[in-house]
């Protein structure tokens, strides 16, 4: 009763919180003023409502979870690190080396407070795991500032990432329940119910965004929670699971990256080519683009949980359904180009 306890009084904080920090946030100057062709908001909306976020994590956190003092104490502090960051970037932006330099420190705080992925099941070997031994620590530090990032990188419409997060958390927690690691479930409900309090306010129209300070810390407490729930189990799926559950912000990602390599792009350079912007581009208003990768995120997320319990079929036809929805604006898109090449053709 105590984990959904703690995950009410979570969203209740977070959601007081958030008007206060919409003050704060025109005081100081935080604000997000559309002036490019990315952005898909034309009015000046507040920034940092992650501190919301933040605040009813870990007043929730304190309160309610069994997680040992050492780790709770660096995942506080970790979380501190890229809040900041993100509240500074928001205000007087900062350079991307500067941003994931932080993210290291960050990452590195989780991973000496005990959150490290020691080994991984051997899918193939006569041995039944493979432990990382000295490489656990870079292992765990690179997988945690992958994670914070993808979740930085789809937060680009009204209530995305935090709807996708929450998505996410409950998979995770879900996950972390069926491997019987009580206490990584409670951070998840924690998590899931701080975003939802949030999202009233940052679902479209959004009266603020939760900035760079909300989907860095979101990504940092995701991945920490992946590490502890479900990268701690010893099936054969402990790798796949939480890939799949964080799959939205995760493909996107590698999409992105893949993406800009092949156009020979900066890798860290923003583009309009995200699975949002291709829901956009295809005629969906925020709200039914948003709605329909909440829509893959569930599907994905009880794919996962499908495929964790063994039921092979109902995770393949689950996430079947889930690359299908992709697919939708992706082959609209196409149709659209080309027919925009007849047209240009045409008119020669």
């Amino acid at each position: 009763m105590d984990m959904y306890i703690s995950a009410l009084l979570a969203g209740v904080i977070s959601f007081l919180c958030t008007p206060l920090v919409i003050k704060m946030a025109h005081r100081f100057g935080a604000i997000d003023i559309p002036k490019d062709d990315r952005r898909v908001h034309n009015k000046p909306i507040p920034l940092w409502g992650g501190v919301a976020i933040f605040t009813g994590f870990f007043v929730s956190m304190f309160l309610f979870s069994d997680i040992h003092t050492t780790k709770l104490f660096g995942l506080f502090m970790g979380s501190i690190v890229v809040l900041v960051t993100g509240m500074v970037d928001d205000v007087r932006p900062l350079g991307a080396k500067t941003k994931l330099f932080m993210q290291f420190v960050a990452a590195s705080i989780l991973v000496f407070s005990g959150f490290e992925i020691n080994f991984l099941t051997n899918f193939f070997g006569s041995s039944e795991y493979i432990y990382f031994g000295m490489f656990s620590i870079p292992v765990s530090i690179i997988w945690i500032v992958g994670v914070t990032n993808t979740v930085n990188l789809i937060d680009g419409l009204d209530g995305l990432a935090a709807g996708i997060s929450a998505i996410a958390a409950i998979t995770l927690g879900y996950i972390a329940f069926i491997n019987h690691r009580y206490d990584a479930a409670t951070i998840t409900l924690i998590l899931a119910g701080s975003s939802l309090g949030f999202l009233p306010y940052n679902f479209n129209p959004a009266k603020i965004f939760m900035g760079d300070a909300g989907a860095l810390f979101l990504g940092l407490v995701l991945s920490a929670i992946s590490i502890e729930g479900a990268l701690k189990g010893a099936t054969a799926l402990t790798v796949v699971v939480p890939i799949i559950a964080l799959g939205v912000p995760i493909f996107d990602t590698a999409f992105a990256i893949v993406r800009r390599l092949i156009n020979k792009r900066p890798i860290m350079e923003a583009d309009k080519g995200h699975l949002h912007h291709r829901f956009l581009s295809i005629g969906y208003n925020q709200r039914k683009a948003v709605l329909s990768i909440y829509l893959i995120g569930a599907l994905m997320g009880a794919g996962a949980i499908a495929l964790l319990k063994g039921e092979l079929i109902g995770a393949g036809i689950l996430l079947t359904l889930a690359a299908v929805v992709v697919f939708i604006p992706l082959n609209k898109v196409k149709e659209i180009e080309k027919e925009a090449e007849q047209v240009t053709v045409e008119s020669k």
